[in-house]
């Protein structure tokens, strides 16, 4: 397979970012909508409560922004210093950090993001762990959508209709 081009680097990351950005706001939606009040719940002893997969996947995603724009990859993943404590909070702090994550990969350069980049068992060019954070952050953002009916909440449109947010049909 041929090296990927300068080119090639940059439209990726365009293409990537756009789908995280656009991700954000429906993952923001998902956490919004864990109940303060249970959000102990996990749906089995050995699941994370939801309070720990929301942290999870917040924080994960920004560390692999902010690991991304470092071209280096700290193993485990560093957690933040300044861990919100409630779902709202927690809201914020992930629309503020990954927007701030965004801009960083944003201005690394095209010969920045072919840069290879050790991950566990991985060197890849730091481009192409935008497909790593963008399945990881789908993956729990839809294993968390499924706690929260059980917990007595409702589940937001993810990618069209949900039993409680219906679409509706143009006018």
């Amino acid at each position: 397979m041929p090296a990927p081009t300068p080119e090639f680097a940059l439209a990726y990351r365009a293409m990537m970012l756009d789908g995280v950005a656009r991700e954000l706001e429906i993952t923001k939606r998902v956490i919004a909508a864990i109940p303060e009040a249970k959000r102990d719940y996990r749906p089995d002893p050995h699941a994370r409560t939801a309070w720990e997969l929301a942290w999870h996947l917040a924080n994960t995603d920004v560390q692999f922004l902010n690991s991304i724009a470092d071209l280096e990859f700290a193993t485990p993943l560093r957690s933040a210093p300044d861990k919100p404590e409630t779902a709202a909070a927690l809201v914020d702090w992930y629309d503020k950090n990954v927007k701030l994550g965004i801009n960083q990969v944003q201005r690394l350069s095209a010969e920045q993001m072919l840069t290879p980049v050790k991950f566990f068992m991985f060197n890849f060019p730091a481009v192409f762990y935008l497909g790593f954070l963008n399945n990881h952050s789908i993956h729990h953002r839809g294993e968390l959508a499924t706690y929260l009916r059980p917990m007595g909440s409702k589940v937001p449109a993810i990618y069209g209709g949900s039993f409680d947010e219906p679409l509706q049909a143009a006018a």
